[in-house]
């Protein structure tokens, strides 16, 4: 067959609205490589598929799904709290990807690389319950975006009934003689590290537990007075936006996520962690943790009726590109302000729920 070859300044198709008429056929009608050459196009109807030659066979060309970058702070719940000399709760476990630095001390992670119009499940993680001695306490439940997903925080170890439990971030030990409930909980390390390890309670004195572990920093030692350890502070969105949507805790410039719970005490219980973590009780009245910022319940001491003691909520937090939109499916609840505008950016704040966005 003569083939006729045209230089491309000969035609001109730039006023041509239509497209191009490719040479097409089944599979089974494939040109044979001896009247192929490399480059050659044609549109297979069986597959439906552009495919070209590549000097050897026919390859379909790929089809790339366009995506958009995200940075994200995904914050599980808190853990809830005990009474009877125990130990904080948990800090919930604290995964980003903005700034340098993660939950847990790590480097910040990677940003997500998500496929346009493709559904992503979010879940914004509860704070667990507060709970009676006798049975074992509660930890935070898990946050997620995409592929993506934190730990809820642990819950203390209880005078003479528990042992404290590992989470994002580790639930502090009792005081008790006991070493398996002194002991305090550390954080998970799988997927990821996301926080850190609950402080070790004592017995005798103040019977004071540890503190809970925070994204920031360790739990306080009963010796040191049992407070919880410090959440981290990221500026994923900006405090002022923060203080609007009512997430994490604002200090200075700064927004804290992931502070631990304090232990109970006798007398003169810790603080919690600066990231929405409780303060510790000397009764059976317990401190809850902070709600959207996975911080952990306060604990207790001494007898009476047991209330409150629930970790903080956790939140979900995204940041994309201004000229992309979010549509966010049923379940899913978004902070008052939500999308917010910072810079080039969107930033959507997820509060509570279950459910999917999809990016366009």
């Amino acid at each position: 067959m003569a083939i006729t070859k045209v230089t491309t300044d000969v035609i001109d198709m730039s006023g041509n609205t239509g497209g191009l008429v490719w040479a097409k056929g089944a599979t089974g009608d494939q040109p044979l490589p001896v009247d192929s050459t490399a480059g050659d196009l044609r549109e297979n109807t069986t597959t439906g598929k552009t495919e070209v030659f590549n000097g050897t066979e026919w390859r379909t060309l790929k089809e790339l799904t366009p995506t958009i970058t995200v940075d994200y702070l995904v914050v599980a719940g808190g853990a809830g709290g005990t009474p009877y000399n125990s130990g904080g709760g948990g800090a919930g476990g604290l995964r980003t990807s903005y700034g340098s630095t993660t939950g847990g001390g790590g480097a910040a992670e990677s940003p997500l690389s998500v496929p346009l119009s493709v559904a992503q499940t979010v879940t914004v993680g509860l704070g667990g319950a507060g709970t009676n001695n006798t049975v074992n306490g509660n930890n935070g439940e898990d946050s997620v975006f995409s592929s993506i997903t934190s730990t809820g925080g642990g819950y203390g170890g209880a005078r003479s009934y528990f042992v404290p439990a590992s989470g994002g971030s580790g639930g502090g030990g009792a005081s008790d003689p006991n070493a398996s409930r002194y002991t305090a909980a550390s954080a998970v390390t799988s997927p990821v590290v996301q926080g850190y390890a609950g402080g070790n309670g004592a017995d005798g004195n103040n019977y004071s537990g540890g503190g809970g572990g925070g994204a920031g920093a360790v739990g306080s030692t009963a010796a040191a007075g049992g407070g919880g350890g410090a959440g981290l502070a990221v500026n994923i969105l900006n405090y002022t936006n923060a203080g609007t949507a009512s997430v994490g805790q604002v200090s200075g410039t700064n927004v804290y996520y992931s502070g631990g719970g304090a232990a109970g005490a006798n007398y003169s219980p810790g603080s919690g962690g600066l990231g929405g973590g409780a303060a510790g009780s000397s009764s059976y009245t317990l401190n809850n943790g902070t709600a959207n910022t996975g911080g952990g319940a306060g604990s207790g001491a001494n007898g009476g009726t047991f209330s409150g003691g629930n970790g903080g909520s956790g939140v979900v937090i995204l940041r994309y590109p201004s000229s992309y939109s979010i549509t966010v499916g049923a379940g899913l609840v978004q902070s008052t302000g939500s999308p917010f505008t910072e810079g080039s950016d969107k930033v959507s704040v997820f509060t509570s729920g279950t459910g999917t966005i999809t990016f366009s």
